[in-house]
């Protein structure tokens, strides 16, 4: 038998060693990318969790302070803000209005810089309606009792009563409010008020009107009458103690003149609406009714 020799050799396979370095570095950088993505995702959220807190610190620093941006005026968010009330904060400035007390300026103690359109807006359009309806329920009780006569709604009363109370809730807080401007130039004082806080004094202290013109559907004067003193003492005690601190430090001539264009044009509002929706109770005449009475008056007289 052949004696074979056999040669072990061994060799280093620097191939499969450069491909485990290779991978082991793969392996190694695969780690670090991994990592510093890490460390970067952590650093961006804090980075976001201080942006935010420091938007929070300078919104809140801006409500402190009282320099909060408003909205430009021909946005809807512009005049959001002045229906932004609840139930609650409506019901006590309408209680403040029919119940003022010599203490409690309503500004102040009710409006406190914060003025909404909503309260006026739907006292006006309720006034507006309770004048309307009771004005043609008044109209139908009064002339129920003529054989002769066709009850017909008259929608016009709607429109009229629409034009003077808006046209008073607005016209006259932008008179008053121009005036008041006027005289702050002239005089220093510490009291001034807003357009919008004017207007939300008006709108709230006509409030007090709905019940009254109610009231008015029964066809007794002297009730109608007793009705308007008490609306206009309520809502006019209002005004008075409301715009008081402001002029009063003005000229003697000067705070007569605006008390009594202010007190006058309360008074007007209430006994024009009562005399023009709520005069034909005693004296009213139909059309027909008149025809018949003129040709009775010319035959009594061509007899004599």
């Amino acid at each position: 038998m052949a004696n074979t020799d056999f040669h072990l050799n061994f060799q280093d396979f620097e191939d499969d060693g450069i491909a485990m370095d290779d991978n082991t570095g793969a392996t190694k950088i695969t780690i670090d990318e991994n990592t510093r993505k890490v460390q970067k995702q952590r650093k961006t959220a804090v980075e976001d969790e201080s942006d935010e807190l420091d938007n929070d610190r300078e919104d809140t620093a801006e409500l402190l302070s009282g320099k909060k941006k408003n909205a430009p005026f021909w946005t809807f968010e512009y005049y959001q803000t002045y229906f932004d009330v609840d139930t609650q904060q409506v019901m006590d400035r309408i209680i403040g209005s029919v119940l003022p007390w010599p203490r409690k300026n309503f500004v102040r103690f009710y409006i406190r810089n914060n003025p909404d359109l909503y309260g006026p807006f739907w006292i006006c359009a309720t006034l507006v309606f309770a004048i309307a309806i009771s004005g043609n329920i008044s109209s139908f009780l009064v002339h129920s009792g003529q054989p002769k006569y066709t009850y017909v709604p008259d929608f016009r009363k709607v429109s009229i009563a629409a034009t003077a109370i808006f046209s008073y809730a607005w016209l006259v807080p932008l008179s008053l409010w121009g005036f008041l401007t006027w005289r702050n130039s002239k005089i220093t004082r510490t009291v001034s008020y807003s357009f919008l806080e004017i207007v939300c004094v008006y709108g709230y202290s006509l409030s007090v009107y709905i019940p009254a013109v109610v009231l008015w559907i029964v066809p007794s004067e002297v009730l109608r009458w007793c009705s308007i003193a008490v609306a206009l003492c309520l809502s006019g005690s209002v005004l008075v103690l409301t715009f008081w601190p402001v002029i009063r430090d003005d000229h003697p001539r000067i705070v007569i003149a605006a008390a009594a264009t202010v007190i006058i044009l309360h008074v007007l509002l209430a006994v024009g609406c009562k005399a023009y929706f709520f005069s034909t109770y005693e004296t009213s005449v139909s059309q027909k009714d008149a025809e018949q009475i003129v040709p009775t008056v010319l035959l009594t007289t061509k007899a004599n």
